[in-house]
């Protein structure tokens, strides 16, 4: 298998893990927990269910086909990225995470109209699993930036 078909793979593979483990888990709380329930798991950590029907942490609130968008043209932005050079290290990582958080979240929009948040750590707003996916995938993005961006200055002077 060549490289890129390789990289195409792996971010596929976990664009539908990540969306899995989300909706998962999303269903999971729905069915054992009630809107403002609180459950103490451990330490600061708990689990609430709320449903989000603005960006993250709220912000934007309203929903509607505008977040959709938003969000269909922050997963093109990706995948434009990501087929620029699929074959770099790691970019597979950042693009499988930011897109499975995405479709995951934009699923919950397209059947809701808003997101199930469930991840409670005070002082944050809830989150879910599709939240915690796309954050890292673009710190894994900014990372692969700024490094060749070092690198470059680097290699210049």
């Amino acid at each position: 298998m060549s490289p890129t078909a390789r990289a195409w793979a792996l971010a596929a593979a976990l664009c539908a893990f990540v969306v899995a483990i989300d909706q998962a888990a999303k269903a999971a709380v729905k069915a054992h927990i009630v809107v403002g329930e609180v459950v103490d798991v451990a330490g600061p950590l708990k689990l609430t269910l709320s449903h989000n029907r603005g960006v993250a942490f709220g912000l934007a609130g309203g929903g509607g086909v505008g977040l959709i968008a938003i969000g269909l043209l922050a997963l093109g932005v990706v995948g434009y990225l990501f087929a620029r050079d699929p074959a770099r290290p790691w970019m597979w990582l950042a693009t499988g995470l930011v897109a499975g958080g995405a479709l995951g979240n934009l699923a919950d929009r397209v059947r809701a109209d808003a997101v199930t948040d469930f991840v409670d750590l005070s002082p944050w707003p809830p989150f879910n699993l599709a939240d915690v996916a796309i954050v890292s995938g673009v710190i894994v993005l900014v990372v692969l930036y700024l490094r060749d961006a070092s690198a470059s200055q680097r290699a210049d002077g």
